[in-house]
């Protein structure tokens, strides 16, 4: 059997349990038609770079998938057929990477970084700028100090 990647885009006004109930129903498709699916993995909501179907976000979901070709493009044919799928994209590999994703990597080494900066960043990642708040440059001068000094020279 020949060994697939699929990624899946669904609609940002669907809830994570609709994506899982689709994810199941895809993974029953595979394995109907004597596949299997091998790693599920859930990337979230997700921004988009640009639209698509009106849609600024999507949910994003990776499948590793060891079936025939009918079997998938039997899942294939029902994911255009379905309106809560945005996009979806299927690539044939050479072998499945048991390892999680770079998407997955990405995600714990965030939470890593989060857990050990501690509190001292702001919601939008913000150092915190203690006493001197803004002025790290020191005072400005002022403007009619600058005119007397260059007309002395």
């Amino acid at each position: 059997m020949a060994l697939y990647e699929h990624v899946f885009l669904a609609r940002p006004d669907v809830t994570s349990q609709q994506v899982e109930s689709m994810v199941e129903t895809f993974k029953g498709i595979i394995e109907g038609n004597g596949g299997k699916v091998e790693k599920v993995e859930p990337w979230g909501l997700k921004t988009l770079a640009y639209r698509i179907k009106k849609s600024r976000k999507a949910h994003f979901t990776l499948l590793n998938i060891d079936a025939p070709h009918p079997a998938v493009a039997e899942m294939e044919r029902q994911m255009r057929l379905s309106e809560d799928v945005l996009r979806f994209m299927t690539i044939k590999v050479e072998a499945l990477d048991p390892e999680p994703s770079a998407m997955m990597q990405k995600r714990d080494r965030d939470d890593r970084r989060d857990d050990r900066r501690g509190d001292d960043r702001g919601p939008r990642g913000d150092r915190d700028r203690g006493e001197r708040g803004d002025r790290d440059r020191g005072e400005r001068r002022r403007r009619d100090e600058d005119t007397s000094q260059s007309e002395e020279s």
